[in-house]
């Protein structure tokens, strides 16, 4: 267990659940259950079960570090791994990479998202336990956790594999970005794929060996620094060159290219909570099908709507609306149709252009 580490990916901005995440405090950090604990908090809970609670690492944006050490105060400074600047999920895992193998080269590592919500964590605590296993066992493999598809989901991503083995682990076959509906149909309906949960697990020389071979771009800027990872000096060498990686997730740079990849097929109630339409579907509905995240709310004549509000006291009283995302939070006001979602980031890039930034 002394060999197993986690890295919680926390730097993302989180911007298709606008106006709640900002990029002065993103979703991660936010209660959106009123559990009392964040999706960051969630996640560093589930996974401090299994994981020693020194081998937990955090990558995130600089600008957050008062915001990790405020919401895990049990964390040493050193486990809280600061980037200058914003680069995709590949050079953020080849920093903790690097990190982890100066402090322990047998490292076997669980990569995770800190934004995920999961049902059943007991299941998916033996599943993690499981996947640390078998990459321990399979010195070159690369893992990824595969969720089986409740439905013809084209907002995720999808593996396909070849027969699982009596462990539930299968070679994976390919790769296929969001796909429409109709894919996505055939998808779910042929039974060969899987959602791609972006939760990834490798023992550190395996990792380290695939940068290597499919992205030397990174790996040499990195490979420049090996003597000072986990030293005072590590700090000022990612300041130097940590914005001279390419941005490009670990998908596109080394998943998608690997003849080593494998899957760990799962089922333990799991959703990316990336947008608010994954939130919709995952919260608890009323009779009329709406989801509400406030307490005070009063709905006449309307259905399938998620509703949220960021003071607990305001009371929202909504009548002849449905299918529509209404939600406040700070400054900001958004009513939005539901199948309309993805043109939130145009909402904001407009906010910003006519009103500036303090929308964001």
């Amino acid at each position: 267990m002394t060999n197993n580490y986690c890295v919680i990916m926390g730097g993302g901005i989180g911007s298709r659940f606008w106006p709640f995440s900002r990029e002065t405090y993103p979703k991660q950090f936010l209660d959106l259950f009123g559990t009392g604990r964040s999706l960051l908090q969630m996640t560093y809970d589930r996974f401090s079960k299994i994981i020693p609670q020194e081998n937990i690492y955090i990558v995130t944006n600089e600008s957050y570090s008062d915001l990790i050490k405020g919401q895990l105060p049990e964390l040493d400074e050193n486990q809280i791994l600061l980037e200058p600047t914003r680069r995709n999920t590949a050079p953020s895992i080849a920093y903790a990479t690097y990190h982890i193998q100066a402090i322990n080269p047998e490292a076997n590592i669980v990569v995770a998202p800190s934004d995920h919500l999961i049902v059943h964590e007991d299941v998916f605590m033996e599943s993690v336990k499981k996947g640390l296993l078998f990459v321990q066992e399979h010195g070159d493999a690369l893992l990824t956790m595969g969720i089986r598809p409740s439905r013809p989901e084209t907002g995720y991503g999808y593996i396909q594999g070849y027969e699982a083995d009596a462990g539930g682990f299968a070679k994976v076959k390919t790769f296929t970005e969001k796909p429409d509906y109709d894919l996505a149909k055939i998808f779910f309906d042929s039974g060969e794929f899987f959602w791609n949960s972006g939760i990834f697990l490798w023992n550190v020389a395996a990792i380290q060996k695939a940068l290597h071979k499919y992205m030397p771009e990174i790996s040499a800027r990195f490979d420049l620094g090996a003597p000072v990872f986990n030293t005072p000096e590590e700090k000022s060498f990612i300041h130097q060159n940590f914005p001279y990686c390419p941005n490009i997730s670990i998908d596109y740079a080394v998943m998608e290219k690997a003849d080593n990849v494998y899957m760990l097929c799962v089922d333990y109630g799991w959703a990316d909570l990336g947008t608010w339409g994954s939130l919709y579907d995952m919260g608890e509905k009323d009779i009329d099908n709406n989801v509400k995240l406030t307490d005070k709310t009063m709905i006449y004549e309307s259905k399938g709507n998620v509703i949220a509000v960021e003071d607990p006291k305001r009371l929202v009283v909504v009548q002849g609306i449905d299918n529509c995302i209404i939600a406040e939070s700070g400054n900001v006001l958004m009513i939005c149709r539901r199948e309309e979602e993805q043109r939130i980031k145009q909402f904001i890039a407009d906010a910003q252009l006519i009103y500036g930034k303090e929308y964001n």
